[in-house]
């Protein structure tokens, strides 16, 4: 549903976004008035006192006004329940039921006021023949009426949307795709529109990042991060509650065709035995150890929680100057005390550690393995806001890489990362002193998430001078590699994804794609707003069968599929490449308006053996198979995709099918 329009501009709210919060304060106006009542009945006969006659008089009008709120607020909130996201046609009165509402806030401020007066006039002191109950509960009316009204104006401030002029409408007549957008001035509106769509992006970003230097190269990053956020939605009405109720739809549409498919039938892309599965797993195991060590203490004190900061406690404060030569950027020790405790290693073991980190420059370590005869470099992930810039710079760069046939290009932000670990690998010479010590050894690159890419890239750049090198990357963000890279790391490159994670699968073309569908799934379903929503949370918090949600397609004949929804018209502003009609394939590889990105290497799939919800006391076993990059051109919506992406949890499923298998 197109943002509401009141008050001369447009909110970040649907009409039919009122019900909840509607129904919120509806309750606690009721309360409010019953209590008032109440209290009133009780001591109508003691207003005699001196200043009884006002606060009489105070006390009818508040019972009054309260009463005409919770008139304005049923109205709301049954004219808001009304209709369907894309047909707003029975909720037109709700603009006039708004202005009613903001109008009877101003009586109610003026008796706040007035209450504020009295209180300090010290005129309550007089009411001496009154109880202290009714006291207490006159003193709590004239703070809830200011914190109503405080809790009224961060509502506004929250709703408040920046790029909220209301959007010139298309005549009526004139069918879709050639309307007025296309002349010189709609062109023109369109591109001051998203000016101002990246600058308001910008400063938002500015803001978040506000302990951050305001350097060149930020700037730079908040300029590129500001043009891709500000771009994605840009095509389309849509506010925050719709793509709630289209990802609470999708998700169960989903969960129905996993059910649906035949548990016999699976799709296998190994390309070995699987003996050379258990190999790669037990070492994918053992990296994935230094992969989570990479992230310092946080990462340490996460897993354990009771033993972990003890541990800590005792080193993170001692002086060890001499010993920290190498670490740069861990004034403490605390990080690199962590590392040793994860990992299992000697100080003597670790060749170079740094934990600087600047947007595109990321923390990483080398250490010398034994136990597996490596030179290993492991690569943190994700955990500043440094880092987070440098995971939303997902623009393509040119990577040519001597050998490569076809177009190569990746990730700026983590073809940057892997560019600076690159130069200090092999400019500065830690590799060759590592070597040195062990000529023998082989190299191998580890890292999760954002270190995960980079691993895969610093591969990819040192594969020419370290021909039998291995990397092992665990839940790597889907938009990485052009078709051409992600071949050729096949060689050397194993990624590990669990589940339903939701990075492996993020790419730009799949979020177009996940737009795209939220588009069709919220413009076919005609349940109002709250109901899709109501049962989406209980669905998410309790499981069940999925909703059968009729849809405005069940009475469509066959032919006409091919035509768009009016709902869905509704919710374009202009037309865009992304946006595909109910006919096309759903594959994101056909959308062109952004280059398409693959997940690196083979990739090992790991998912839950049995059921896909379960009792929280119950064991999980997991299953480990060979997986194809087109497996991950979807995004899947589960309550565990963000769950799934954290190393612990890849970590606990690698180390229960290397138990298992070794059982066996």
């Amino acid at each position: 549903m197109p943002g509401m329009v009141v008050f001369g501009r447009r909110w970040g709210i649907a009409s039919d976004d009122l019900v909840f919060p509607g129904s919120f304060e509806l309750f606690v106006r009721v309360l409010w008035w019953i209590g008032t009542l109440i209290l009133y009945t009780y001591h109508k006969g003691h207003f005699d006192c001196n200043g009884g006659g006002v606060l009489h008089s105070y006390l009818v009008g508040l019972l009054t006004v309260l009463g005409l709120i919770i008139l304005s607020l049923c109205a709301i909130v049954y004219v808001s329940a009304q209709g369907t996201i894309t047909n707003p046609g029975p909720r037109r009165s709700i603009a006039a039921l708004v202005y009613v509402r903001a109008l009877l806030y101003i009586p109610e401020l003026v008796w706040a006021c007035l209450g504020a007066v009295w209180v300090s006039d010290d005129m309550v002191a007089r009411w001496v023949v009154l109880s202290n109950t009714f006291i207490i509960f006159i003193f709590s009316l004239f703070q809830n009426n200011w914190i109503i009204l405080l809790f009224t104006l961060l509502g506004v401030v929250f709703v408040f949307d920046p790029l909220g002029n209301p959007r010139p409408q298309p005549p009526t007549m004139e069918p879709l795709g050639v309307r007025d957008l296309e002349s010189s001035e709609g062109t023109q509106f369109l591109s001051t529109a998203r000016s101002l769509a990246v600058k308001v992006w910008e400063s938002r970003l500015r803001l978040l990042c506000c302990c951050l230097p305001q350097d060149e190269s930020h700037r730079a990053a908040f300029s590129s991060i500001a043009q891709l956020v500000s771009g994605f939605f840009s095509d389309t009405d849509l506010v925050p509650s719709d793509i709630a109720a289209g990802l609470a739809l999708l998700h169960q549409e989903q969960d129905k065709m996993e059910q649906s498919r035949d548990p016999d039938v699976i799709a296998t892309h190994s390309p070995s035995s699987p003996i050379d599965l258990e190999i790669e797993l037990e070492k994918a195991a053992h990296c994935m150890r230094f992969a989570a060590a990479a992230y310092g203490w946080p990462m340490y004190i996460y897993s354990n929680p009771l033993t972990g900061p003890c541990k800590l406690s005792g080193e993170c404060c001692r002086s060890r100057a001499a010993e920290y030569d190498i670490v740069g950027g861990d004034h403490l020790g605390c990080h690199f005390s962590s590392i040793l405790h994860s990992t299992g290693l000697q100080y003597r073991d670790f060749i170079y550690v740094s934990f600087h980190n600047q947007i595109y420059e990321i923390p990483f370590f080398v250490a010398l393995d034994h136990k597996r005869e490596a030179v290993l470099v492991a690569v943190r992930g994700t955990l500043s806001l440094r880092d987070v810039l440098t995971d939303l710079s997902a623009e393509c760069e040119n990577l040519p890489i001597e050998g490569v046939s076809g177009a190569c290009y990746a990730h700026k932000g983590m073809c940057q990362a892997a560019g600076y670990i690159y130069k200090k690998l092999v400019n500065d010479g830690i590799l060759n002193q590592a070597f040195s010590i062990a000529p023998e050894y082989k190299l191998v690159i580890t890292g999760h998430s954002l270190g995960a890419g980079t691993a895969s890239l610093l591969a990819i750049l040192l594969r020419n001078s370290f021909p039998t090198l291995q990397c092992y990357s665990f839940s790597p963000p889907g938009g990485l590699l052009s078709k051409a890279l992600a071949d050729y790391s096949k060689d050397f490159v194993v990624s590990v994804v669990l589940g339903k994670d939701l990075v492996p699968r993020l790419s730009i073309p799949n979020m177009e794609d996940l737009k795209r569908r939220i588009l069709k799934i919220v413009s076919n379903c005609n349940k109002p707003k709250y109901r899709i929503l109501l049962q989406g949370c209980w669905y998410e918090l309790f499981g069940g069968d999925p909703d059968d949600f009729p849809t405005e397609m069940d009475n469509r004949r066959e032919e006409e599929l091919s035509q768009p929804l009016l709902g869905e018209e509704s919710l374009i502003i202009r037309h865009s490449s992304s946006y595909q009609s109910l006919a096309s394939d759903d594959s994101p590889a056909h959308t062109a308006a952004h280059l398409p990105l693959f997940l690196p290497g083979r990739i090992l799939h790991i998912t839950e053996d049995g059921p896909s919800r379960r009792s929280c006391f119950s064991q999980v076993r997991y299953r480990a198979e060979w997986s194809s990059e087109m497996a991950f051109r979807s995004v899947l919506i589960s309550p565990r995709m963000l769950a799934d992406h954290m190393p612990d949890a890849v970590l606990k499923a690698l180390c229960s099918l290397t138990s298992d298998s070794a059982a066996v």
